[in-house]
């Protein structure tokens, strides 16, 4: 592999434990707490990908000490000291957010509390997505902002408050970043903020604030609206935490040894979160063959609960994911369109406009890469149509700089007729540092 270009050949076989990293969701929310939070935490097993990397960044230049401690198959432990929310350091340039549009929305909503003024610039990938339903909720708790097209897109400034308006917010768009910003800002406003979506998605940051001592009140209404509080003005508690194996990362294997005639592979210690299991979920209703060992839950009540997942070979069969099912697996929808390239049959993922808005237009990049391997993928509106069945053929693919894009196509390149070619293989380490190791190791 160069920078430029990864080749893939067929694999006669998959076996093996590959290693998964840190889950970058709970990574990202693990360091800027412990930035809130007074004294010294410690974060074992975090995602050492450049996305986690570029927060770890955010939270030094705000103030902390970061110091990292051991590093081992794409993981890190932390070791943070900070004087916490109320002490924070304005930086004296501005913050790069890299690549990581978690990093730059979850950093938005802590600094709209905070009595100082700060930038937040990124990438040029970064740069061209969409910021504005972070800021409107933000703004109306009267945090300041200012950036090209009203402040909807980087560099954007930021002015904090020390005392926000608390806010009764409904998402336009279920986003567990956005929920998230709005929360962190939350911390900082005198009384209750609430935050009302279509449907619950992705719930660490209401686990890690009450693990931290912030009460969060969670309740489903009968229609299925999902409502997430809490009151302000509150701080987390320092503490240590350990974290799981991230589904997104895991979701490559599942489906590599799903899709492969002859795989077993064994993945250790994977987060099974109600709301990032989808990725299971949704392989097993397409035949997936997929062992579940339950582990005890990371970190006592409010943690992670955790399985040991043993996937192997199997017929996979078409069906049609719903919106709701694409917003709760929205990171694995690129791996899940080439499960559905090979299943047999006819697959619908609907309502994914929302992959319009990712490192790059994922549904370009899922289709084009998938025709050229041979697929027959059909975009219609945000639903795509995938009929599968088609034996696939080795071919160039565009990954647009995108990660979870590279990894796809490499994957398809196990089971492709001769060499699938990868450009911009490299952007796999936002995310995955290591991938391209790990899937030679699996090969038997």
């Amino acid at each position: 592999m160069t920078d430029d270009v990864l080749v893939v050949r067929p694999a006669a076989k998959l076996r093996g434990s590959p290693a998964l990293p840190g889950d970058k969701s709970i990574s990202h929310r693990a360091l800027l707490l412990a930035l809130l939070a007074q004294g010294e935490s410690r974060i074992t097993a975090a995602g050492d990908g450049g996305d986690v990397r570029s927060t770890a960044g955010v939270v030094a230049a705000l103030g902390a000490t970061v110091e990292r401690l051991a590093e081992r198959d794409g993981r890190v432990d932390y070791r943070v000291l900070s004087p916490g929310g109320a002490a924070l350091s304005e930086p004296g340039g501005p913050l790069d957010c890299g690549n990581s549009g978690t990093t730059t929305r979850l950093v938005a909503g802590l600094l709209a509390g905070r009595p100082l003024f700060a930038v937040l610039d990124g990438d040029a990938s970064l740069r061209r997505r969409p910021m504005g339903r972070v800021v409107e909720p933000l703004r109306a708790m009267g945090a300041g902002f200012a950036g090209r097209h009203n402040a909807t897109l980087l560099p954007l400034a930021i002015t904090g408050q020390a005392h926000l308006a608390p806010i009764d917010y409904m998402t336009p768009v279920p986003s567990a970043q956005v929920k998230s910003a709005i929360l962190l800002a939350g911390l900082a406003a005198d009384g209750e903020t609430r935050v009302t979506e279509a449907v619950a998605t992705r719930d660490h940051t209401e686990r890690m604030l009450r693990a931290r001592g912030v009460p969060v009140t969670e309740i489903t209404a009968a229609d299925g609206r999902h409502t997430v509080s809490l009151r302000g003005p509150a701080l987390p508690a320092a503490i240590n935490e350990t974290v799981p194996a991230d589904p997104s990362g895991a979701a490559f294997w599942l489906v590599a040894a799903s899709i492969h005639p002859d795989a077993e592979l064994h993945l250790a210690g994977v987060s099974t979160n109600p709301t990032r299991r989808a990725i299971i979920d949704i392989l097993r209703r397409m035949g997936a063959d997929i062992e579940e060992h339950t582990r005890p839950a990371a970190g006592g009540a409010d943690g992670e609960p955790l399985a040991d997942l043993v996937v192997r070979s199997a017929a996979l069969h078409g069906i049609e994911i719903s919106p709701a099912e694409t917003a709760s697996a929205i990171d694995e929808i690129p791996i899940l369109a080439l499960a559905a390239a090979v299943a047999s049959g006819t697959t619908w993922i609907r309502g994914a406009g929302e992959l319009r808005h990712k490192e790059s237009d994922r549904i370009a990049g899922i289709a084009d890469g998938l025709t050229a391997l041979g697929a027959h993928v059909r975009v219609e509106g945000d639903d795509i149509e995938i009929k599968g069945g088609r034996r696939l053929r080795g071919a160039v693919t565009e990954t647009l700089d995108d990660h979870r894009l590279a990894m796809t196509f490499a994957v398809a390149g196990l089971i492709a007729e001769g060499e699938t070619t990868v450009r911009q293989p490299g952007s796999a380490a936002i995310s995955y540092p290591g991938f391209f190791q790990q899937l030679e190791g699996v090969r038997a």
